[in-house]
């Protein structure tokens, strides 16, 4: 099958091609004869017709440290006629013009894939769609309230206090049991943003490592256990955390088969779970999951090739 793939995203030229999975999937798409574009969200543009353009570059990219991309000229192109994939790839956090993005996109379903399904992944932001699977999960409050937070930590101890949409274990603090400088943060996190956040005990466990469990059509493709770098309890890479290799328990199997149903329903092709202590449920990572590089590293598999395969399904 040959492809036209626009893929929206972050500069290609900050990207680290050493562990990135937007980086992984051009290259993956690249060796099969696609055709790949990339382009920035903020190039978007619904014409007086209803048609959804984006100001896309051709791009050719090579596993070269500091030489990893060439772009061509700038295309106006039509996603909907022009293009037969588009891939929703930039960071969170979620933010209106995020959230806009994915109402743009709902208009070419129907003509283009979008992956993952735009409106699947507005209703499922990251710390938002894990609590329809709360039996798997710490006990977590949802608060802009530090006296909420104190009673919490009354019954759980120190607590993890996290911004209910931030991205790669930015602005994760923890707590401590006598509830320590707890009002002047949420002073800040209150200033900070507008949300709600999530409140966690902290769980010793993550000394051992965060699992990351990539799903494709809702089935298990691999995992990778994030160790915290030293003096942190953050284990995510983009923090300075190490990956190992990594199977997954029993509890993480069944954690996978409850809701691996779910996201293949609902157009979530490419999804990256959290897991703590083997039996913590985190996060369901949906907007742009990372691990498919370390996972490849460790397991010999091709984890890109089978993301496009599940496209190539899908499409057919």
């Amino acid at each position: 099958m040959t492809l036209r793939v626009a893929v929206q995203m972050d500069p290609i030229e900050d990207i680290n091609i050493a562990g990135d999975s937007s980086f992984a999937l051009m290259l993956a798409a690249q060796e099969r004869g696609y055709s790949v574009f990339e382009y920035h969200v903020e190039s978007l543009t619904l014409d007086a017709d209803d048609r959804l353009f984006a100001e896309c570059h051709p791009v050719k990219v090579q596993r070269v440290e500091g030489d990893h991309f060439s772009k061509g000229d700038a295309q106006r192109l039509d996603l909907g006629r022009d293009i037969d994939v588009v891939l929703m790839r930039q960071d969170p956090p979620f933010h209106m013009g995020y959230i806009t993005a994915t109402h743009l996109l709902e208009r070419i379903q129907g003509e283009t894939l979008v992956v993952n399904d735009p409106a699947n992944v507005r209703n499922a932001p990251e710390k938002v769609m894990v609590l329809d699977y709360r039996r798997f999960m710490p006990p977590t409050l949802i608060t802009r309230s530090s006296d909420e937070v104190k009673r919490f930590m009354e019954e759980h101890g120190a607590v993890v206090v996290k911004p209910i949409h931030g991205n790669g274990g930015k602005a994760i603090f923890r707590v401590p049991e006598n509830g320590e400088n707890l009002t002047a943060l949420f002073e800040v996190f209150n200033q900070t943003w507008p949300e709600p956040h999530m409140v966690q005990p902290f769980l010793p466990e993550v000394a051992e490592g965060d699992k990351r469990i990539v799903l494709i059509d809702g089935e298990i493709a691999g995992a990778i256990n994030r160790i915290p770098g030293e003096g942190e309890f953050r284990s995510n890479l983009a923090m300075g955390g190490s990956a190992e290799a990594s199977g997954l328990t029993d509890r993480e199997q069944e954690i996978c088969e409850a809701m691996g149903p779910d996201l293949k329903r609902l157009g979530l092709t490419f999804v990256g779970i959290d897991v703590i202590g083997g039996k913590w449920l985190t996060e369901i990572n949906v907007t742009s999951p990372t691990g498919i590089v370390a996972i490849d590293k460790f397991n010999g598999t091709d984890t890109a090739g089978m993301i496009w395969d599940a496209i190539e399904a899908r499409i057919s």
